[in-house]
Parts: structure tokens; C-alpha cells; sequence
């Protein structure tokens, strides 16, 4: 994607890091760093032995961070994190949750990608071709995909995503009104 929108307001210049929570942080670094190859790039013991706070370099400058805490709750499937991934049924997550990591890749390597998980054991979606189409997706490339992906959950049950951009957006592509929830829910 091209940086053809410009904030007028703040000079954000990308995510610096996303923070998540796991159950366990040894499982989650062989997980990223051994699996998916992210490299670990700062370690944190929090005061008074809560937890940990451990960063992976995700590229481009960018980082996805876990904590773990020693006294967190347990996730809760369709609440905290999606029960499903894409395909295999409700998408749906409470307020202030986070949905899923979509991590940019190129766009000639998805369906490679897509084998190398499965071999590796990790359960994974086939290539969905987002697009404009009814259902939003097609079995295969049409002139509306806009993005190429594969769907993937860590241990914790965290939906991840390989994506990759077809095309340049325009205009064209922000074509919805926002809903007002307030006035959503009284209509309805």
C-alpha cells in the first residue's frame, strides 16, 4: 500500500507495537520466534513477580508484544477471542476485545505459506480472496480482491492472519456509512 493518505492531525508513523496477553510465555516465544521465525527483541521481568512483558519483531520497524500475568483470567472463547476462524463460524468478539493480528506478507507467497503451516501442524484456513463480491470472498481472484489471506490461531486460541494486498484502494473502496450503534440498537 502506497502512503497516499496523509494524517493532517499527528504524524503517526505505523504500530509500534501491539500488546496481547498469553497463558504462557515460553510457549508463545517458541510459538513466534521457533514457528514463525519473529525474533525476540526485548524481555521483561514486571515488578514483584506479576509477569512478563517479551517483544518480537514482527518487520518493517514494527512489534507485537505479550504479556503474561501471573494472576490473569482466562480467555474466553467468542469474548476475549474469536471461537472460530474465519469460515468455521462466528467471527464475533465483546468490546475493547482484539478480533485478530493480520500480519502483511507478499502476495506470491500466501499459498506457500499456507503449506508451510499445515505441514508444520498448525491448522490453518485455505486462501481466502477477499472482495467485493456478496460474500466477500471468492474461490478465486477477481477484479474486486483487494487482499489475499490465510487465518491461523496460536496457543491461546489468538486468530492470526497472513495478508497480502492485490491491488491499490481508492475511493471506490470506502463506500459505507459508520453505524451509530446507539441508533442501531433502538432500531432494531
Amino acid at each position: 500500500m502506497t502512503d497516499t493518505n496523509r494524517n493532517d492531525k499527528f504524524d503517526i508513523q505505523g504500530i509500534n507495537h501491539l500488546a496481547l496477553v498469553c497463558k504462557d510465555m515460553k510457549r508463545t516465544v517458541d510459538f513466534y520466534s521457533g514457528l514463525l521465525g519473529m525474533p525476540l527483541i526485548k524481555t521483561i521481568n514486571l515488578p514483584g513477580g506479576t509477569g512478563q512483558h517479551f517483544f518480537f519483531d514482527v518487520g518493517n520497524g514494527d512489534a507485537l508484544a505479550f504479556f503474561w500475568f501471573a494472576d490473569a483470567p482466562e480467555g474466553v472463547p467468542g469474548v476475549t477471542h474469536p471461537a472460530h476462524v474465519i469460515g468455521r463460524g462466528s467471527l464475533t468478539t465483546a468490546h475493547a476485545s482484539m478480533n485478530h493480528v493480520a500480519f502483511n506478507v507478499a502476495a506470491d507467497r500466501i499459498d506457500e505459506y499456507q503449506r508451510k503451516l499445515t505441514a508444520a501442524g498448525i491448522e490453518c484456513t485455505p486462501v481466502v480472496n477477499h472482495d467485493d463480491s456478496p460474500m466477500q470472498a471468492s474461490a478465486a481472484i477477481t477484479p474486486s480482491t483487494f487482499v489475499r489471506s490465510i487465518y491461523f490461531n496460536d496457543p491461546d486460541g489468538i486468530m492470526l492472519e497472513f495478508a497480502a494486498w492485490t491491488r491499490e484502494l481508492d475511493a471506490r473502496d470506502v463506500n459505507c456509512d459508520p453505524v451509530d450503534a446507539e441508533g442501531a440498537v433502538s432500531a432494531g
